[in-house]
Order: C-alpha cells, then structure tokens, then sequence
C-alpha cells in the first residue's frame, strides 16, 4: 500500500507541476496566443482521476499503517491535502473553465479568469507536491 500511495500521489503531481511551470510564460500571452496555448490541456480531465486514487491510496495507507501513529497521521495529511486541492479546483479552476467553455469562448473579462485560472494550479501544484512528500515520508518511517 505504502509503494502505491507514493506512486500515485506522484503522479497527481505532474498536471498541476506542468501547470505551474508553464505560468511564466503564458501569464503575459495575449488573448489569441493564450487561448491557442490552452487549447494544449484538451482532454487533460483525464489527469485528474488521478487525485480520488491518490485520496484512496493515502486512506488505504493511513489504514495499513494504524501501528504506527507518525506514519498513519502523515498518510492522512496526504489524502486532506488532495481534498484541499479538490476544493482549490472547484472553487476556481472549475468556474474559469466553465466561463471560458474550457478556453474555446474568449469572454470580455478573461485576463482575471486566467489568472484565477494559473494561479489556482500553482497553488495546487504546492498542495499536491506537499501530499507527495506526505505519501513519501509515511512510506519511509
């Protein structure tokens, strides 16, 4: 359990890394170059399955590890941190998708939905990679 909750945690962590390092260069794009740039994440939903089964596997984990409270409580704090990115995301990635119609409409006021857009998966990318260190150091106590 412990091998799969790091394994997959790690790979929650790749589509909101790929996110993070690209924000330096698409947050001064203007509007026709950021819209074709986005238009890289179609069908990238499917990344996204990966934070229930790492929310799954750190429960898993926390449960296999309930003899040893450290490595339990740090399996729990992985799966909350990939709630906490759950709720990041619904709260604001999803409504700047939703107002973009995934970046295939270009509303009047997209420059503050792009940045509610990239900063919310940077922030994710810090949630995500914390849970990744969480999963890593409950495998290894």
């Amino acid at each position: 359990m412990r091998f799969l909750a790091v394994i997959i945690t790690g790979l929650a962590v790749l589509a909101p890394a790929a996110h993070l390092l690209s924000l330096p260069n698409k947050i001064g794009m203007g509007k026709a170059d950021y819209f074709v740039a986005q238009r890289a994440y179609a069908g990238w939903w499917i990344v996204g399955l990966m934070l229930p089964l790492a929310f799954l596997a750190n429960i898993g984990n926390a449960a296999a590890l309930k003899a040893d409270g450290p490595a339990m409580t740090l399996s729990i704090a992985a799966a909350v941190l990939i709630v906490v990115n759950l709720v990041i995301f619904m709260i604001f990635t999803r409504p700047a998708n939703a107002a973009t119609k995934n970046w295939t409409v270009q509303p009047e006021h997209w420059e503050g939905l792009r940045r509610q857009w990239e900063y919310s998966h940077a922030a994710n990318a810090a949630v995500t990679f914390l849970a990744f260190c969480c999963a890593t150091l409950a495998s290894i106590r």
